[in-house]
């Protein structure tokens, strides 16, 4: 649990994030690639999303959480790029309410279902298509949903999306082909 009983609005934010907290963290780790910025990103996010709760339009939880988390996670990069270092929550007497990373469910499945290869291909792609990816392909959202949580048109996440998918399918083919499970155009020739 999230928060004490007796507030409503806090039991209402917390029965829409409980089914969707694990996608949120998921996608958090998919991003960041590192358990503890995940869990900070996402504490970060559910702090916002609590803040702005009341703003909360009522049509797509998910979406607009998972925009909140896109949001501080690519201003958090421009952060980095700029001045080299990240925040902290610890600076701002956060409390995290996420279990240990290994009791997460999300993250349970996820160790299981991609491998090593898929994520080291997936941290290959630039941010920008990873995240349109993650969220189409990883998170099932559709291209609507995707365009809503990362602020940009349609169009534009169809693009990232091909573009995403294509630079993985070039790391995973050259992966296959290392490893044997696809021969090279020469090979088959002979």
């Amino acid at each position: 649990m999230l928060f004490k009983r007796g507030n409503p609005q806090r039991e209402r934010f917390e029965r829409m994030v409980s089914p969707c907290f694990s996608s949120v963290y998921g996608t958090a780790l998919r991003l960041t690639r590192n358990p503890d910025e995940a869990q900070d990103l996402t504490q970060e996010a559910l702090v916002r999303a609590y803040e702005a709760f009341e703003r909360f339009d009522g049509r797509n939880f998910k979406a607009w959480i998972l925009r909140i988390l896109t949001n501080l996670y690519i201003n958090r990069y421009r952060r980095l790029k700029r001045t080299g270092t990240a925040g902290s929550l610890d600076e701002e007497n956060a409390i995290e309410p996420t279990a240990p990373v290994e009791e997460i469910p999300d993250r349970q499945l996820f160790d299981r279902l991609l491998g090593a290869e898929v994520e080291e291909a997936l941290a290959k792609v630039p941010d920008v298509f990873r995240i349109a990816v993650i969220l189409s392909d990883l998170e099932g959202m559709s291209y609507d949903e995707v365009a809503e949580a990362t602020e940009v048109p349609v169009g534009t996440v169809r693009s990232r999306i091909a573009r995403g998918r294509a630079i993985l399918r070039r790391e995973l083919e050259a992966y296959a082909r290392a490893e044997g499970y696809l021969k090279d155009d020469e090979e088959d020739d002979e």
